[in-house]
């Protein structure tokens, strides 16, 4: 039985849909189901309960599916070992990120993977990191790097590479006085809400992590501008535009940092987790395989 058939069949108990694993693959619905097939003739037992309306794993179908795991990663293994210089590796990878991501993450990856796999290519998509994962999910690209989300997909792997805190910014130039606050104004009762025009993101986790903690304290922000992208708030923020909240990542990396002050809020907001995420099944290919595990070793993950 071929390494192939292995993952078609693991991504295919993984969506129980013959149309969405075939896309996964890059096969049509029937090359799906002939291969699958094949499989139980080879091994003379039905694998699988299908009708139109699902498809379910049969009591063998669960066997085989753990073996079939375990034999796809002895397999992988392998190849690991016997091109662990990455001089056989070849190919190209999709990645999207945000532009800070690509060069306060993204760079410690990418030494790793030039030194072990030369031959590997990236071809690197910037812009609004609120889309990432959606972008992955779509199969529109191969790995992104981006936030975990408050629910993650069954159909996707996450891996956290490092936390970043949210931040409320206010700027350092010469502003109307009611945009700017006192070093002493730190707790949410003593800050004027109502009178901060405020900078926030379009959509992603930030916002509504932004959303649910202003719901939560019984206050109704003024919003001055909805924006994509966090580097875009910094910039407003540096203006002299308004406050606003951004990843501590965005902002250290970000060349107007000494332009914006940090004002300590209590009680904070929850940490952001960024990582990297691919769907399931594309984590076993071997060029997606070897960037997760040039992003463990980046980042000294077990």
């Amino acid at each position: 039985m071929q390494q192939k058939d292995l993952e078609l069949f693991i991504t295919l108990c993984e969506t129980l849909h013959f149309a969405r694993a075939g896309e996964l693959m890059h096969m049509s619905p029937s090359s799906v189901s002939r291969h699958v097939q094949r499989i139980e003739q080879a091994l003379g037992v039905a694998l699988l309960e299908r009708d139109n309306r699902r498809v379910m794993l049969t009591r063998e179908g669960i066997i085989f599916k753990r073996h079939a795991e375990q034999m796809l990663a002895g397999w992988q293994s392998m190849q690991s070992e016997l091109y662990s210089d990455g001089v056989a590796l070849a190919g190209e990878i999709s990645l999207y990120c945000s532009v800070t991501a690509a060069y306060s993450v993204l760079v410690s990856i990418m030494e790793q993977m030039r030194r072990r796999y030369p031959d590997v290519e990236l071809k690197l998509h910037t812009g609004d990191e609120a889309v990432a994962i959606d972008r992955v999910a779509a199969g529109k690209e191969d790995v992104v790097i981006a936030a975990h989300p408050e629910q993650l997909s069954q159909r996707l792997n996450f891996l956290t590479l490092t936390h970043s805190p949210l931040v409320f910014i206010q700027p350092m130039v010469s502003c109307p006085s009611e945009t700017m606050l006192a070093e002493a104004q730190v707790s949410v009762s003593s800050i004027p809400w109502g009178q901060l025009p405020f900078i926030m993101q379009e959509v992603g986790l930030a916002r509504r992590q932004l959303d649910a903690w202003f719901a939560q304290q019984g206050i109704e922000p003024m919003v001055y501008a909805q924006v994509s992208g966090h580097e875009a708030i910094v910039s407003m923020v540096a203006l002299g535009l308004g406050v606003g909240v951004v990843p501590e990542l965005v902002l250290q990396s970000s060349p107007l940092a000494d332009r914006v002050r940090v004002i300590d809020v209590q009680p904070p907001l929850r940490p952001y987790a960024v990582g990297v995420c691919a769907l399931q099944s594309q984590v076993r290919n071997d060029l997606i395989r070897a960037f997760w595990d040039c992003a463990k070793s980046a980042y000294a993950i077990n």
